[in-house]
């Protein structure tokens, strides 16, 4: 893995990157690089295996200026900036949670850009009567320590290992820490109004993102509920694919790391380019 900082029309920002090949667009979301690890975790090094991983982090999070104002339309400008300032006209793209809005985004408003979409437990909907978890109240640890409220949100076993270990009760790392209320600030600029984090206009859109699409989603989603991950499925072309993965919450890339990433890897055998009709049906994923 390497790690760099650019300097974008005044502001900075940083940049995981690791592998060769393709390159492979992603953003990231709470339980995720940038947004809790430092580093790229199993499963980005997993996917870069097959393909240049390029992994920015979003403005105010892990090395990235803030931008300000910072909605979903200043964002998008800013991404657009970066690509074509790390010269990436056309690219995969992959997004978790709130990178996974930024992605479906991207795809459906500039789709010459994007050759194949990935998106793992992406918000961005408004699915009535499904609203995405409010994770601003869940942050707040109850009785002054207690993080069950926010692992429960996040992880299918908040008890588990896994959700101990990146949210975990008391004071924990204090990077990454610092990590964790970055990207809470950068998610209450992009949408701390409930219901949180969507775009009422997107799902009308959705038709333009023409490429080959493969949607996953845990089937123990707190955060953001399979719901939406129909929605996205309806709402994209007749190229998209639906994964939904049991045992798995919210943070599919955290549990279920080599799942996640072979499930795109397979996907992307199977879509060499946009305009591949080869079958693709995961279905349900143990």
């Amino acid at each position: 893995m390497s790690r760099r900082t650019i300097d974008l029309n005044g502001r900075m920002v940083a940049i995981a990157e690791a592998g060769h090949g393709r390159p492979l667009v992603y953003l990231h979301g709470f339980a995720d690089v940038h947004g809790v690890a430092g580093e790229l975790l199993p499963f980005h090094q997993r996917l870069a295996r097959h393909a240049k991983l390029i992994a920015p982090a979003h403005p105010g999070c892990n090395g990235s200026d803030e931008i300000s104002p910072c909605a979903i339309d200043d964002i998008i400008f800013h991404y657009l900036e970066l690509f074509d300032n790390e010269l990436l006209p056309r690219f995969d793209l992959v997004g978790h949670c709130v990178g996974g809005w930024i992605a479906a985004e991207l795809a459906a408003r500039h789709p010459e850009r994007v050759a194949r979409l990935t998106l793992i437990g992406a918000c961005g909907l408004f699915v009535p009567g499904e609203p995405t978890g409010d994770i601003f109240m869940h942050a707040q640890p109850e009785r002054g320590t207690d993080q069950n409220s926010l692992r429960a949100l996040l992880f299918a076993e908040p008890g588990g290992a896994l959700a101990q270990r990146w949210f975990p009760d008391g004071r924990g790392d204090l990077a990454e820490e610092l990590r964790r209320y970055q990207m809470l600030r950068f998610g209450s600029f992009m949408g701390f109004k409930p219901p949180y984090f969507y775009h009422r206009e997107l799902r009308e859109r959705l038709y333009r993102a023409s490429m080959p699409s493969l949607v996953i989603w845990g089937a123990h989603d707190r955060m953001v509920p399979p719901a939406h991950g129909a929605v996205y499925y309806d709402a994209l072309s007749s190229a998209s694919s639906l994964a939904t993965l049991n045992h798995t919450g919210h943070a599919a890339v955290l549990e279920q790391p080599d799942r996640v990433a072979d499930l795109i890897r397979e996907f992307h055998d199977c879509h060499p380019d946009e305009l591949a009709d080869m079958p693709f049906d995961p279905g349900v994923q143990s």
